[in-house]
C-alpha cells in the first residue's frame, strides 16, 4: 500500500505557540517536554520548529518560533489563532521580559488565548541578586494581559512558572496547565475547531493514548 493510502489526516485540537526573544531557550524548553532531554544549543530557530503533540485523545500542534526580531512577519503568521501561547523570557535578562510586552504581546489574538509567562533559566539563579526580573513584576504581568481568561475561570491557577529545561522543573507542568484549562468542557472557545480548522498530515498511524500518556511527532518548518 502506498504511504498516499497509508496518510492519516488529524486534526489539531489546541494550537499553541511558543515565543520570545532569541536566546532564552524556547527551543531547549519545547525539547524538554517533547523528547525528555537537554541540550544546549547555540543554534537559534529561523521561522519556526512543528510538533504534534497527543494528548489523551486530544492533537496539539506546538509551534516554536524565531525570537530574531527579523522574523516578526513570520512569528506573525504562526501566532494566528493560536490558543495558548508560552511566553518565554530569561530571568537574567530583564530585556527580553520587556520585549514579551514590546514585540511579541502585539503578535497574539487579543481574545481567546491563555497567555502562560515563563521565566527560563532558573537553574542558573541562586539567590535574588543572580534574577533581573523579579517574581511579583512577572505574576504582575501575567495577571494583566490574562485579566479575561482569570475573570471567566475565577478559580484557575495564575499562569506563571519559573522553569528549567536543563533540569526539567516545571516544564511538565506549565504544559499539562495548558492542556487541562484549554481543553477542559469549559474551555471549548480555546480549541481551534471553533476558530477553523487546522488539519495536519501524518505519513504513518499514530498509536492511541490511554490516560495521561502522550505521543510526539517533530516536523521542522524553515529552521536549522
Amino acid at each position: 500500500m502506498s504511504k498516499m493510502a497509508n496518510s492519516q489526516k488529524k486534526k489539531a485540537d489546541l494550537k499553541v505557540v511558543l515565543i520570545g526573544a532569541a536566546d532564552v531557550g524556547k527551543t531547549c524548553f519545547v525539547v524538554r517536554y517533547t523528547e525528555d532531554s537537554f541540550t544546549d544549543s547555540s543554534e537559534n530557530t529561523i521561522g519556526a520548529s512543528f510538533f504534534l503533540k497527543q494528548w489523551g485523545p486530544y492533537n496539539i500542534a506546538i509551534w516554536d518560533t524565531a525570537g530574531e526580531e527579523r522574523f516578526s512577519g513570520l512569528s506573525n503568521f504562526y501566532c494566528r489563532d493560536a490558543g495558548a501561547a508560552i511566553m518565554v523570557y530569561d530571568i537574567q535578562s530583564h530585556s527580553s521580559f520587556e520585549e514579551l510586552r514590546r514585540r511579541f504581546l502585539p503578535l497574539l489574538p487579543a481574545e481567546k488565548c491563555l497567555k502562560v509567562v515563563v521565566g527560563a533559566k532558573i537553574d542558573k539563579v541562586s539567590s535574588d541578586s543572580d534574577r533581573q526580573v523579579t517574581k511579583q513584576e512577572a505574576r504582575e504581568f501575567c495577571g494583566e494581559i490574562n485579566a479575561e481568561f482569570l475573570t471567566k475561570f475565577g478559580g484557575a491557577r495564575l499562569p506563571f512558572y519559573e522553569t528549567s529545561s536543563k533540569t526539567g522543573e516545571n516544564v511538565k507542568e506549565t504544559f499539562e496547565y495548558i492542556f487541562e484549562q484549554c481543553l477542559s468542557a469549559l474551555s471549548d472557545e480555546y480549541r481551534i475547531q471553533d476558530r477553523g480548522t487546522l488539519t495536519l498530515h501524518s505519513t504513518s498511524p499514530q498509536p492511541e493514548n490511554t490516560d495521561d500518556k502522550s505521543v510526539t511527532t517533530k516536523k521542522k518548518c524553515c529552521s536549522s
